[in-house]
């Protein structure tokens, strides 16, 4: 009788450890799905695309303050840029003010290190800058023609489609500058033209204005927030079709 109630007892209880053994086969599974996605994401941000935020208006109405944007970092690598690309770079030094913003708690840097893994947050954006590119290495880029215009290696170029300007004003910029691009090294400027602290009013830091190519991440080109702004970028290369690649130039 012993015997048949221990048994018996050993019936129901032999469920239990199983039933634990599944959950934990189940969390285990979980885990490693989880661990995949996440690795999956930091490579995809490392080497394919990142997510970068815009803090000022110096790429409106092409970007607006606070819009999410998706950059491509392969291509680029392979093709080169042109003319036109709305590109991220990394501050070339003098560009960004310093920054004054207050220490964060260790759990919330932590929590947004772990969102930038998955390019669900974007911490260095205020390290960065977004700027369109109008010269390439070895470009003779001028302003401004009687018509206000900016040239590259003269020829005038027409931004009239995506050039922000203040009402009645025709110049592509309020200051002129006549510029060679050195090699390795790009020359850029706001849409927002006059709102925007771009080459122009940076070569007195070291780089003399320009971009050296190892700051560039990447070529952004498509908004993902807010959604009713979600869409591909326009580079608007048709601009800058007529103009000649200057010798030894090293745009592709």
């Amino acid at each position: 009788m012993t015997s048949e109630k221990t048994a018996a007892e050993a019936g129901a209880t032999s469920p239990m450890p199983e039933r634990r053994r599944g959950w934990l086969a189940f969390l285990r599974d979980v885990l490693i799905i989880v661990l995949i996605a996440v690795l999956v994401s930091f490579l995809v941000k490392t080497f394919l695309v990142r997510s970068f935020y815009i803090p000022s208006s110096s790429m409106e109405d092409t970007l607006h303050v606070n819009d999410r944007i998706l950059v491509d970092e392969i291509t680029p690598r392979f093709g080169g840029y042109d003319r036109g690309d709305i590109i991220v770079f990394q501050d070339p030094g003098g560009w960004l003010p310093v920054s004054t913003a207050e220490p964060r708690p260790p759990v919330v840097e932590a929590f947004d290190w772990l969102l930038s893994l998955v390019g669900l947050s974007a911490p260095d954006s205020d390290d960065h800058l977004v700027k369109r590119l109008i010269g390439l290495p070895g470009d003779h880029v001028v302003c401004c023609n009687a018509l206000g215009q900016i040239s590259v290696n003269d020829v005038p170029i027409d931004e009239t489609d995506y050039l922000k300007l203040p009402d009645g004003e025709t110049r592509a910029s309020a200051d002129e500058f006549d510029v060679t691009v050195p090699d390795d090294s790009v020359w850029v400027l706001g849409d927002n033209r006059y709102r925007s602290k771009d080459s122009r009013y940076n070569t007195d830091q070291p780089g003399k204005g320009f971009v050296p190519l190892d700051n560039v991440v990447g070529r952004a080109f498509l908004v993902t927030w807010p959604f009713d702004r979600f869409g591909l970028l326009d580079e608007h290369h048709e601009v800058f079709t007529g103009v000649p690649d200057p010798a030894g130039a090293l745009a592709r």
